[in-house]
């Protein structure tokens, strides 16, 4: 690997004929590991579909190595260069990893397509809780109580969003991480969805193809400005996925995968 993409903390699962014309980068969420896509890698809808799959836990998060520099910025931008490197000419995200699939393309770094699966466009679509655990966390004192916490109530929290017979190794996933980590690196994204306000517009500026994707039970909130804004743009689908909260792909792996194949190889038909 070369330049950004050189970097050690990648961990990879990977699915899919070796040889497919089509190689598609999975970027898991906050906290979460390559786990997260098994079902939805596994799924009938891309059985036999000329597709290799790239599952990548984000550097730092579900106990990998962490970069120096955990900015939503610099994520994008070692993303990007792995995806190259890798060879994947699509993106599919979830959560903050569909921010950071979101930030490849607005900061010109990966001209996709994109699927971004349960994406936050502002500060105040996120998790109450989660902004309050970063706010603590800056508190003197208080701010080395908040993230083991929060990462003690985090598996709780998730565990009936995930079917039973995964929940034990997808929750061994989210009690891998680190607790300094998520301190810097959720502070770091707060301040950048603060820096940009909404990221709408970032997204449609960008003119590449994407999915928006979101569980109709989705606990991440979408405004209706923004929604209008992907509504309007012609270069965005807006997708509800029925039966589902945030967890989307763990929920409905099939519906998933079907919207992934239907995005990559469209451009085939």
């Amino acid at each position: 690997m070369s330049g950004a993409a050189q970097f050690h903390a990648w961990d990879v699962r990977e699915s899919g004929p070796a040889d497919a014309p089509h190689r598609v980068l999975l970027l898991p969420g906050g906290l979460c590991g390559t786990g997260f896509y098994e079902d939805m890698m596994a799924a009938p809808e891309l059985a036999g579909a000329p597709i290799r799959l790239v599952a990548a836990t984000v550097p730092g998060h579900a106990g990998t190595v962490a970069p120096k520099d955990v900015s939503m910025e610099n994520y994008a931008a070692i993303t990007a260069a792995f995806a190259a490197d890798r060879g994947c000419t699509a993106v599919v995200g979830h959560s903050m990893g569909a921010n950071v699939a979101l930030e490849m393309v607005g900061g010109g770094h990966f001209n996709g397509p994109v699927v971004l699966l349960s994406p936050t466009f502002s500060r105040q679509d996120e998790s109450r809780a989660l902004a309050v655990a970063s706010a603590v966390g800056r508190v003197p004192g208080l701010g080395a109580l908040a993230w083991p916490t929060m990462l003690w109530l985090a598996p709780k929290a998730l565990a009936d969003s995930i079917p039973e017979r995964r929940r034990p190794a997808l929750l061994a996933d989210l009690r891998k991480n680190s607790a300094p980590f998520c301190r810097r690196a959720i502070a770091a994204y707060f301040e950048y969805l603060d820096r940009h306000g909404s990221l709408a517009s970032r997204l449609c500026g960008s003119g590449v193809r994407a999915w928006v994707v979101r569980g109709d039970r989705d606990e991440v909130g979408l405004t209706d400005s923004e929604r209008a804004a992907l509504l309007t743009c012609p270069s965005v689908s807006l997708e509800e996925i029925p039966d589902s909260g945030h967890l989307v792909m763990v929920e409905q792996p099939g519906a998933v995968a079907r919207l992934v194949a239907d995005a990559v190889l469209g451009a085939d038909r």
